[in-house]
């Protein structure tokens, strides 16, 4: 697979997104492929590959025959690989933030940024052997007792099109580290980012095989989650599809941890730092044209906290398009979005900021694109007040106080993230004790963890146990194994002689 050519986002031809198996790249059994859209231009950027259940038994196989000797390797020897694919990720890191740009829509800061998390994720995985992976200790006299963390052979990873690269890494270094194949079915809307991720992985060390890569949609979904010899599944996307992928895992004894949507409620009070706050709402829920399940699409105004709305709406207004934001993925998310947005100014809202004819950047005219959008007096029975939109809209509730807010972020049906915007320490300590969210902010609109801390939030945001980084992560893709020996009598009776 050559280097991707972009050092603009002038339209480049990505060729076909292929299936890696066996450290080859492969046609789709039954040849098919889907047209790959760039979000910027409007215009198909390549091909990808169109999965069936045959390919997916191919690259089971191949995986499995491969992990037997890749889960014999030394944890520190792997971790060596890893390193050296790390490595490479930096050396190329320009080349895969153009690729993310070119395919999800992202600005090529966006891309960087994204790239340069999952390499952060790879960092993690490659520190396990220094703390996670397990001990020994004498619990009697003459007898000790042994931890091992063990693979649990092959497992896959479904992830979605907004982090094309960032999010495949919460999964695949901590699965690889701890001995398992991994075969991963990226989204067929961002197929290249991954391709070559994988390909640079051996380029590493990795062994051919360890981890696969394969294409397609529905039906190769389906057949990952079939496959008997699948183990484990991870999943982020929508809470609709997490929901049904984490029941069809589990109904089959597999282990499974599918993170789904959110509705993000950020919560200001009048004591707020007006400049900090109207910075960070506004990179929060405009940031990767809101196409993140981090962005803040509510805003709960407490009290008298019209100087901080305005200020807001102010911000959002010099966000240029294409330049501080970037394309929405395709025009099926395009007419969602501005329906969404019709549908809450006919229930009632009022339109601060209107992004439905915001005017896309010059010679990108053809592009999928939502400007910065701001619905004021939303309540929390409308669509867009607990509704996923996925896109550049911010939502304003009105309250009178801090717990009506913080009771409007609990009785959404998502728990992903919650924020306050507050200068008071008390009432910040208030708040993120009481929200239902298992990830909170103090003035950070995007609290996401960084590591060794977890990412994972609560209630429809997540199906499964534990959060998908972090030591829980390490610990979904593997099973415990304890060991207690004896080799010689003791002198002292003790209740385990």
């Amino acid at each position: 697979m050559p280097r991707f050519p972009a050092t603009s986002y002038a339209l480049c031809d990505a060729g076909v997104a292929q299936n890696r198996i066996g450290g080859t790249w492969v046609d789709a059994t039954e040849g098919a492929t889907l047209p790959v859209l760039n979000p910027r231009v409007g215009a198909p950027m390549g091909q990808v590959a169109c999965s069936t259940a045959a390919d997916i038994d191919e690259a089971v196989a191949v995986a499995q025959a491969a992990q037997i000797g890749w889960a014999n390797t030394p944890i520190k020897a792997r971790a060596q690989v890893l390193h050296r694919w790390r490595v490479l990720l930096e050396t190329h890191l320009d080349e895969l933030s153009w690729i993310v740009a070119h395919e999800n829509g992202k600005n090529f800061e966006e891309g960087r940024a994204s790239a340069l998390k999952g390499i952060e994720c790879l960092e993690f995985a490659i520190a396990v052997p220094n703390g996670l992976a397990g001990g020994t200790l004498q619990v009697s006299q003459g007898i000790r007792c042994e931890h091992r963390f063990a693979p649990l052979g092959v497992v896959a990873g479904v992830v979605p099109f907004n982090f094309p690269v960032m999010v495949p890494m919460w999964m695949a270094p901590l699965a690889l580290i701890a001995g398992n194949a991994f075969v991963l079915k990226p989204s067929e809307k961002t197929p290249f980012g991954m391709c070559r991720f994988v390909e640079l992985a051996e380029e590493a060390g990795l062994p051919p095989g360890v981890f696969q890569l394969v294409h397609g949609t529905r039906p190769a979904v389906e057949a990952l989650v079939d496959h008997p010899d699948v183990k484990a599944i991870g999943f982020v996307g929508s809470t609709r599809v997490a929901r049904v992928v984490y029941s069809r895992a589990t109904a089959l004894g597999k282990r499974a941890l599918c993170l789904g949507g959110a509705k993000n409620h950020l919560v200001a009070v009048p004591d707020a730092d007006v400049e900090m706050t109207a910075t960070n709402v506004v990179a929060s829920s405009m940031g990767s044209a809101g196409q993140r399940c981090m962005a803040a699409s509510v805003l709960v105004a407490v009290g008298d906290t019209q100087h901080i709305v305005d200020a807001i709406v102010a911000k959002a207004s010099q966000v240029r398009l294409g330049h501080d934001m970037g394309a929405i993925i395709d025009p099926e998310a395009v007419r969602r979005i501005t329906d969404h947005i019709d549908a809450a100014v006919a229930a009632g809202a009022t339109l601060l900021l209107d992004g439905r004819d915001a005017k896309p950047p010059e010679g990108f005219e053809g592009g999928c694109w939502v400007g910065p959008t701001i619905l004021d007096h939303v309540t929390p029975d409308m669509p867009a007040g607990c509704e996923e939109i996925f896109g550049p809209v911010l939502s304003i509730i009105r309250t009178e106080t801090l717990d009506e807010a913080i009771e409007i972020e609990n009785d959404n049906n998502y728990g992903n993230a919650a924020a306050i915007y507050t200068s008071d320490g008390g009432t910040a300590q208030y708040a993120v004790d009481r929200f239902e969210a298992g990830m909170c902010g103090v003035n950070i609109g995007v609290p996401v963890p960084r590591e060794p801390f977890q990412f994972g939030g609560w209630n429809a945001s997540r199906f499964g146990h534990g959060d998908i980084t972090g030591a829980d992560g390490f610990r979904f893709w593997t099973r415990g194994k304890k060991i207690t020996s004896k080799w010689a009598l003791a002198s002292d009776n003790t209740w385990m002689s």
